[in-house]
């Protein structure tokens, strides 16, 4: 069994797709590569995947298929994976090498030391092209640091932390036991993979290396707040069925910090679609958001008024202009410190 399992799926990536397998490949035999062709179209990005097969036999394995959409090919990667762990590379993001030797020695110590861990935490950097000051997202204040520990440990996170797929390492089984299928031909999916499968998951591991770069800097990319505002119905529909998911919590036998760590995500993700519809001023968009929040009310009306009343949640709702103004002036400060567009 191959150490870890990591999946990056590809859909016309062939411009930038080699810096990102290149970094992985340093692994060597412990690390499986899938790299996922999610039925490419304009560029040669199959057979850039194939190259590295031939390469790479013990490591790499191309994987073609009808496209399916990010989610659709992180489903194949889930499937078809035989590492005990598994992490997804977008394609147009990469490891750090002496982290990433680091981390993978931290990996082969958890599974020799038979240690059932179901997720391993590592920072990830804001890797904005045009930027000097990159910000990485570490988590030194709210998790035990090079140990395994379980929920009872981790301490409350503020709103200005989540952990997102890039810090994020499953147990390859978890994913599989909960039972997650992320939607198909939708954007923004990687918010349920940083939060559903945590209801699964009872013992965590922090390695406080910053393992991973999120490029951001291409126009199309899917976080560009123009891109994002064209695709507003699928962030929606994401964060409906993370509402949603949030009701189903009422019945699971969670711990409590369990709980509040999943909600805390929620709320990140209510806050972001929330912005966006603020942002962008008009009578359905107000609705849209109000919908929102009415969906959350009804789905679990304890998690409503933690949000709706904490301090982000009522900037959320102050009328009018101000209102708008305040939000527009929130969001081009988080612009700043993480340096998305």
């Amino acid at each position: 069994m191959k150490i870890l399992t990591v999946t990056v799926p590809c859909y016309n990536s062939a411009a930038y797709m080699r810096k990102c397998i290149d970094s992985l490949v340093t692994g060597g035999d412990d690390v499986e590569i899938l790299i996922v062709d999610d039925g490419s179209t304009k560029d040669n990005t199959l057979e850039i995947a194939r190259e590295y097969e031939k390469k790479y036999p013990n490591q790499c394995r191309a994987i073609h298929q009808e496209n399916k959409g990010h989610g659709g090919a992180v489903n194949t990667g889930i499937a078809n994976a035989t590492g005990y762990f598994f992490k997804v590379c977008d394609s147009d993001d990469w490891f750090d090498v002496d982290a990433f030797r680091h981390y993978l020695q931290v990996l082969k110590r958890l599974i020799r030391q038979d240690q059932a861990t179901d997720c391993v935490f590592t920072n990830f950097i804001y890797d904005k092209v045009d930027k000097q000051k990159k910000f990485t997202m570490q988590y030194k204040r709210y998790f035990p640091q090079n140990r395994r520990f379980g929920w009872s440990s981790i301490r409350p996170i503020d709103e200005a932390h989540y952990v997102l797929m890039h810090s994020i390492t499953y147990r390859t089984e978890i994913l599989r036991e909960s039972g997650m299928k992320l939607p198909e031909h939708t954007f923004y999916v990687d918010n349920i993979y940083a939060y559903e499968p945590f209801a699964w998951v009872k013992t965590m591991y922090y390695c406080p290396v910053t393992l991973y770069h999120y490029f951001i800097g291409r126009a199309d990319q899917s976080v560009n707040v123009d891109v994002m505002y064209g695709r507003i119905n699928q962030q929606i529909a994401v964060t409906n069925r993370m509402i949603d998911f949030a009701g189903r919590l009422r019945y699971m036998p969670l711990e409590k910090n369990q709980r509040k760590f999943i909600i805390h995500y929620l709320g990140v993700i209510m806050m972001i679609t929330s912005t966006l519809l603020i942002c962008h001023p008009s009578e359905e968009n107000e609705r849209r958001k109000k919908e929102l929040w009415e969906r959350l009310k009804k789905a679990d009306y304890g998690c409503y008024l933690r949000r709706r009343y904490s301090m982000s949640g009522m900037c959320m709702h102050i009328p009018g202009k101000t209102g708008a103004k305040l939000v527009s002036f929130g969001y081009r400060a988080s612009q700043r410190v993480y340096g998305f567009e």
